[in-house]
Order: structure tokens, then C-alpha cells, then sequence
């Protein structure tokens, strides 16, 4: 018998397997820097769950591979953030083996229902088939990866914007979508309060969102370096949250040195 390769299982498998009464959020952090090390150091502490932003850091198609490779010995799962909607990009991060997808800035349904085809082979989606050539199938390493893809990936689309949160129940009842990630911060710029993720019409928002992809039997996450924040998304029902960065923890953590020998 070939040696054949068993992928683990995706953010949406994990998500719907800490859906049980009292269950935790999942804790996830950003990884920025691009850097396998710090990938790495991220995996192995016991977080959930590490995105790695595609959107606003130096990470490409290329570093996201050696990324992939550095946290796969450990049980975080990672998540991967793509650029932009763009069917053409996200094949490429499907095929390199990026399980699971976060697509930002997604404001109407009509960009969810386009998302969603960019994780799935015809004739449900419009994923081009390169499979045999990819690090997705582990190059025909995974058994019957054509006929099982759909259940190998995994998409959770971003609400950023106002006209995001008037849609939230459209987007969130998208066929293929499997999460919702709310971002405080573009939204707060959306709204007029640039820099103020905790200005009460925000979080007005984000709770709208949240009973709104609740009512849609979906998984709902949102972004919160506060940890007094972050705590009260949990309470209202978050489902995971992003709690850091290591590009923050390393600022953060070099300026408290400094500082302890008066800089």
C-alpha cells in the first residue's frame, strides 16, 4: 500500500468541536513578522489557533509555505489571511496548503457567495484543479483529495465596514462560509471613530453581528489585543478571538526592557 498523508482537521472542524454548552473561545494570535521562528514560538505556546495576515504584513506565497511547515508539528491550527477577494490569489493559497482561509473586507453577499467559490472544485465552485502539482494534496500524497477537498478546507470571511454589518445575516448564511471574523478596527474607521474599537456605536456593531451570525447557525470571531475587551467578546459568545501578535509581544516586551534600565 502507498504511504498516504491525513491532513488535520480545519478551522471549522475545530470550531464546531468546541460548540458545546460552556465551551471556551478559541484563542488565537497573529503572526506578522513573517518569520518561521516566530511562527514557530507561537505554535508551540498553547494558543488554538495563529493567523497569518496575508493583508497587512510582508508574508507572501512563498512565506506562507515555509509558515505552514513551521506550525505543523504543533496542535494550533493555522489560518491563513489572503490579500484581498481575488479567485486567482486564493487558489494559489489553497494549492500551496493553506486549509484555511480568512478573506477580509467582504461587504455584501454577493462577495461572500464569490468567496466561497474560490475554496470549492466545480461544479460547486470555480477552483482551478492543480492538485497533483500541490503541497494542498501533499502532490497526490492525500487519498482521494479531488472528491474530499470540500471537506479539507475551510473559509471564514471578515465583516470590516458598516454596510458589512447591515448585511451580516446575508453573509453569514452564505453556503461554504464557515465563520464570521469581526475587525473592530476597520470598522471603527467606517464609522467615523478611526482609532476608537471601543467607542459604543463599535460595539454596538459587533454585537449586532454576533446575534446576527448566531441566528445564522454560524461561528462567529472577532480581534481584541485588550484582554478586558477581549474577555467581554467571550462572555457575549465569541467563538474565537485573536488576542495578540508577535510582532506586538516583541515590541511590547523590548520597550519594557528598555524602559527597566531607563530608555
Amino acid at each position: 500500500m502507498p504511504f498516504r498523508v491525513e491532513l488535520p482537521p480545519t478551522f471549522g472542524d475545530r470550531l464546531a468541536a468546541a460548540d458545546g454548552a460552556g465551551d471556551p473561545a478559541l484563542i488565537g494570535g497573529w503572526v506578522c513578522s513573517g518569520s518561521p521562528v516566530a511562527a514557530e514560538i507561537t505554535a508551540s505556546s498553547g494558543l488554538d489557533w495563529i493567523l497569518l495576515d496575508g493583508e497587512h504584513s510582508p508574508i507572501g506565497l512563498e512565506s506562507t509555505a515555509e509558515l505552514l511547515r513551521a506550525i505543523a508539528p504543533y496542535p494550533a491550527t493555522p489560518v491563513v489571511r489572503v490579500p484581498a477577494l481575488d479567485t486567482a490569489l486564493i487558489k494559489m493559497f489553497l494549492d500551496l496548503g493553506a486549509q484555511n482561509i480568512i478573506v477580509p473586507m467582504v461587504d455584501t453577499r454577493q462577495m461572500a457567495e464569490q468567496a466561497s467559490a474560490t475554496m470549492f472544485y466545480p461544479p460547486r465552485g470555480v477552483r482551478g484543479v492543480g492538485s497533483a502539482l500541490a503541497r494542498s494534496a501533499r502532490w497526490n500524497g492525500v487519498e482521494n483529495y479531488l472528491t474530499r477537498a470540500h471537506e479539507l478546507v475551510s473559509l471564514t470571511v471578515q465583516i470590516e465596514s458598516a454596510t458589512a454589518v447591515e448585511n451580516a445575516a446575508e453573509i453569514a448564511a452564505v453556503d461554504g462560509v464557515d465563520a464570521v471574523f469581526v475587525g473592530p478596527s476597520d470598522l471603527a474607521a467606517s464609522m467615523g471613530h478611526l482609532g476608537q474599537q471601543t467607542h459604543p456605536e463599535v460595539l454596538a456593531a459587533v454585537d449586532t453581528v454576533f446575534q446576527a451570525v448566531k441566528a445564522a447557525g454560524k461561528r462567529v470571531g472577532v480581534n481584541a489585543f485588550d484582554p478586558a475587551q477581549a474577555q467581554k467578546y467571550a462572555d457575549a459568545g465569541a467563538d474565537f478571538i485573536a488576542v495578540t501578535s508577535d510582532v506586538t509581544v516583541l515590541a511590547q516586551g523590548m520597550r519594557a526592557t528598555a524602559g527597566t534600565w531607563g530608555r
